[in-house]
């Protein structure tokens, strides 16, 4: 783990913040990465140390009991959690995230006021409902409805890979309520909680990473949901997918982040690695081949650092950042991938043992390129920005 670099900009509060989180990460969270993974959970006692510290709510205003960190101070916790097990960020990014910055961004007043203290404590867990079975990345062909009957609105429809559907008391929940109008205001985001009547959570899916973290089908049969619990009221009705993209904007720079926490964990593995062989007697030149691949990481994961940094810094001066989040979400990840796969190469036989790590990064990164919009989508985002 690493100190902030000194071109970021952060406050003294913060860095003592960023420096407890550091050594939580090296001394409580790292030593049971491969148990989190092999027993497909973080125990319980663990979330509690997290509730602690305060990171289940990083982005909440400090007026409703959260952090109040920036853009550019929550990827810098976002990289450092995640040069360890993907699955400890997981756990709370989408509670930061895309699960209540809807409520942050849109909600009225008084939804601010009964949610998010209990949000920013860690008592409630959020989750984001958007993803269906045949509308992923392509969101505006979503089909789950809502019709207004009287005082509440009735849901129907599936949702699924809702990350920590298991644990959230709270979901935000993206439905069609004009079908002519779709996405061009006829998308409204919802209120859901835990235990409305009509609403059911499904069996875990078992996945190829991020074995700690749980994603569900949720079922929608029926549902009826007080008409007040509208994202931002009732005049906000058919706004619900302007408030979704600009929940996801900030989503994919978490994203970014993630990976280039990932790709400087997998770098710094492999540089020990060479470096065991190097004092073990081995000539130098018959290591150039490594040698200039773990290079190419520490270019990579320079310009990564950058490109993230500098969009955070973007968006934290009140600039929209769809194109560039985009673009670094779609570097930054892909950049992990590669990463992750070269350092099989470098460590060889080794690289395979899931003791090592790299096995376990390789599967989780490769799930950072679909989380948030998959790279094609990042791509026609940028492309369609390009030619407007």
């Amino acid at each position: 783990m690493s100190a902030i670099p000194i071109d970021i900009d952060v406050s003294e509060e913060f860095r003592l913040l960023h420096a407890k989180i550091s050594g939580f990460v090296r001394t409580s969270l790292d030593p049971i990465s491969l148990q989190v993974d092999t027993e497909e959970r973080i125990p319980e006692e663990t979330v509690e140390a997290i509730r602690r510290l305060g990171l289940f709510g990083m982005p909440v205003p400090k007026a409703y009991g959260g952090l109040g960190l920036t853009t550019v101070e929550e990827m810098l916790v976002y990289e450092e959690l995640t040069q360890t097990n993907a699955c400890y960020r997981s756990r709370i990014g989408t509670s930061n995230g895309i699960g209540s910055m809807g409520i942050v961004y849109d909600g009225t007043e008084d939804q601010k006021r009964t949610y998010l203290p209990r949000i920013a404590s860690g008592e409630y867990t959020t989750a984001f409902a958007l993803t269906e079975p045949d509308a992923g990345s392509d969101a505006a062909n979503i089909s789950a409805s809502a019709v207004l009957e009287g005082d509440h609105w009735v849901l129907n429809g599936n949702k699924v890979f809702i990350t920590n559907a298991d644990q959230a008391r709270l979901f935000t929940v993206i439905a069609l309520t004009d079908e002519t109008k779709r996405a061009s205001g006829g998308v409204t985001a919802f209120i859901v909680e835990r235990g409305m009547p009509g609403f059911t959570v499904g069996a875990a899916d078992v996945k190829m990473g991020l074995k700690g973290s749980h994603t569900h089908e949720l079922v929608f049969k029926d549902c009826r949901v007080p008409r007040d619990n509208v994202i931002g009221g009732m005049e906000r009705v058919g706004q619900g997918f302007r408030t979704a993209m600009k929940v996801l904007d900030k989503g994919r720079l978490s994203m970014g982040a993630c990976a280039l926490g990932a790709s400087r964990k997998v770098m710094q593995l492999c540089s020990e690695h060479l470096k065991r062989k190097l004092s073990s007697g081995r000539p130098r030149e018959s290591l150039q081949a490594d040698q200039f691949a773990l290079a190419d990481m520490a270019i990579q994961t320079y310009a990564a650092r950058q490109m993230l940094y500098h969009t955070a810094r973007l968006r934290d001066q009140g600039n929209t950042v769809t194109q560039e989040a985009s673009m670094v979400k779609v570097f930054c990840t892909e950049m992990a991938s590669r990463i992750a796969d070269a350092a099989l190469d470098i460590l060889e036989e080794d690289g395979c043992l899931t003791a090592n790590q790299v096995e376990m990064v390789l599967r989780d990164v490769r799930l950072y390129r679909l989380y948030e919009g998959t790279s094609e989508i990042q791509r026609i985002i940028i492309a369609r920005s390009l030619v407007k």
